[in-house]
């Protein structure tokens, strides 16, 4: 029960209803014990005592015991599934808020369809408990214990004979038990990375077709299924040799139980209603001890669903920096101070005594390899990692002196591979500026080169996008979060290789609209092009993690170093083109 009491913060506060569903689960059950007790009724005092004037009153009773108990059922099952539902509603919610706090490191290694498997299936399990299984556990201590005790008033004998039973039942149980939790928690870890598999495919299918790789995708998938399949072929392997077992440990009691009682009513101490009552009261008894096993089935699918849960939830959340100082604007001001990085399971240093200063409205521009540590150094001004060692200071003070949502509102990001929304481009451009007028919207767009093809579609800013913004190119996609971080009015500007998937000449326009929205905004700048960084105030060319050369573009050209090789790289073809013209 460790993990429900871990989980309680989540169905408690709906107690009331559950509450509600467990007093007509008392009423039905009780309402259950009189239909052995009618009928025990019927048989001595109506058909044997010859009664007959009894008969509809019986009649009567009987069908108001069955309306009574159908008022029950709905009233004991309606709040059941109502405290379920509002359970996991609650759960759902807090699992959604944690991932949108959880740290970068967390989703370095998690998995989508593994996270999207937890917040559907698991969840869903863990309801159907609260639901059902729940209650189903108190029905079966009620309905025992009634049927004991109806039992125990007509015959102690058969009583104490049913009791010799619980044993073999309990023994079989506990055994199922062992083996059929492990078994479920199989079941879910392999569904997880069934669904991851399935979202991999689908998101990468151009990559998919474009490398005809169809056959070997499938492959793959199929081995998970495999899995899948086998893990649930174990698991459904126990229940064929657990149910069997139960119901032949069942039906031999009920056996000895019946013949045990037709000699009670031979040797007189025991009436032929009260043998068929207590024959009734048998399966009540039997019934649900041989049902145990759905419930333990229902109780350890929620258990290893609640294990999964508990894994998201414990884990450590982003630092809210509750005691920061709450900041509308910030000036720009970026200090680099000793900075090294380590990334969780790598050796190697993503950075190594990093220092420098960017000053209100300058132009900081990074160029070097891939892996070089350019976009370490943004990500860790944006506080998505916390270095390892050395203090960035943003306007002359630490860090961790600012709200992260303060700090990230004041930064403007255009990544390299922009992530659009299933939503309008109206939406996708006002993402980080939602209050933002249209007039805002749209001047931004045309800031950013993006209005043009905008307007020329059917529906314009109110063109609904695919998934990831399916249906626009990539430098269009790139367009429009260039227009997004435009919106968000930043004191920072990030734009991470931002132009790398337009054509030169709408780099060219961009690059001219950049330099107004850059004035009075500290930007960095990610480029392989030197043509997108030559104007910047700083040029700092890195390799593995150190600065290797930092200056303007000129004064890099003249050390003749990394960048004058690169330089000299892509500017080669064209100098070749203008000595041919000239």
């Amino acid at each position: 029960m460790y993990i429900f009491k871990r989980l309680k913060d989540f169905y408690w506060p709906d107690k009331r209803l559950f509450v509600i569903s467990i007093c007509f689960l008392i009423v039905m059950t009780s309402l259950t014990m009189a239909y052995p007790i009618v009928l025990q009724y019927a048989i001595d005092e109506v058909v044997i005592g010859s009664n007959w004037g009894l008969l509809p009153y019986l009649a009567v009773g009987f069908v108001l015991i069955t309306v009574l108990k159908a008022i029950a059922t709905y009233i004991h099952q309606y709040c059941g599934d109502m405290f379920g539902i509002r359970s996991v509603y609650r759960l759902r919610d807090r699992l959604y808020k944690k991932l949108q706090f959880l740290p970068f490191t967390f989703y370095d290694n998690a998995k989508t369809g593994d996270l999207m498997s937890r917040l559907t299936a698991d969840v869903e399990a863990f309801r159907f408990f609260l639901s059902f299984g729940f209650a189903q556990v108190i029905n079966l201590v009620l309905i025992v214990s009634f049927s004991f005790g109806v039992m125990m008033f007509y015959s102690p004998q058969l009583a104490l004979m049913t009791l010799v039973s619980m044993p073999f039942l309990a023994i079989v149980v506990y055994r199922f038990d062992r083996k059929v939790h492990p078994g479920f928690k199989r079941i879910r870890e392999s569904f997880a990375s069934l669904t991851t598999k399935v979202q991999e495919n689908v998101s990468g299918m151009s990559t998919v077709k474009s490398l005809s790789k169809e056959d070997f995708e499938i492959g793959r998938f199929e081995h998970r299924n495999d899995d899948y399949k086998n893990k649930s072929l174990y698991t459904a392997g126990l229940w064929a040799k657990f149910f069997p077992v139960m119901e032949l440990i069942g039906n031999i009691c009920v056996v000895v139980l019946l013949g045990y009682g037709g000699f009670l009513v031979m040797q007189g101490q025991l009436q032929i209603g009260q043998l068929a009552a207590s024959f009734s009261l048998i399966w009540y008894i039997i019934g649900p001890l041989m049902n145990l096993g759905f419930i333990i089935n229902t109780f350890s699918q929620s258990k290893a669903s609640g294990e999964r849960l508990l894994e998201v939830l414990d884990e450590g959340e982003v630092d809210h920096r509750t005691n920061a100082v709450a900041v509308d604007q910030l000036q720009g001001d970026v200090t680099f101070a000793n900075i090294s990085h380590t990334y969780e399971g790598e050796d190697q240093q993503a950075l190594n005594n990093i220092s420098f200063h960017a000053s209100p409205g300058e132009t900081i521009g990074l160029i070097g390899a891939t892996g070089a540590g350019k976009t370490t150094i943004t990500q860790l001004i944006s506080g998505f990692y916390e270095p390892k060692k050395g203090d960035i200071f943003i306007d002359g003070k630490p860090m961790s002196h600012y709200r992260l949502a303060d700090l990230r509102k004041n930064i403007g990001f255009v990544l390299q591979e922009s992530f659009l929304f299933s939503s309008t481009i109206r939406d996708n451009i006002s993402y980080g500026n939602p209050y933002a007028n249209m007039n805002d919207i749209v001047d931004a767009a045309k800031r950013a080169q993006a209005h043009d093809f905008i307007i020329d579609m059917e529906h314009g800013y109110d063109t609904v996008l695919g998934e990831r913004g399916m249906g626009l190119s990539g430098g269009q996609k790139q367009r429009i979060a260039i227009a997004r971080a435009i919106l968000v009015n930043p004191a920072i500007l990030v734009l991470d290789d931002a132009t790398s998937a337009v054509d030169m000449e709408t780099e060219q326009r961009i690059q001219a609209a950049f330099q107004e929205v850059m004035k009075g905004r500290t930007t960095f700048i990610i480029a392989h092009r030197i043509s997108s960084l030559k104007h910047a105030d700083q040029i700092m060319v890195l390799e593995h993690g150190k600065v290797i050369e930092h200056g303007v573009h000129e004064e890099l050209l003249e050390n003749k170093s990394v960048y004058r090789k690169i330089y000299d790289i892509q500017f080669q073809d064209r100098d070749a083109v203008l000595k041919r013209h000239a």
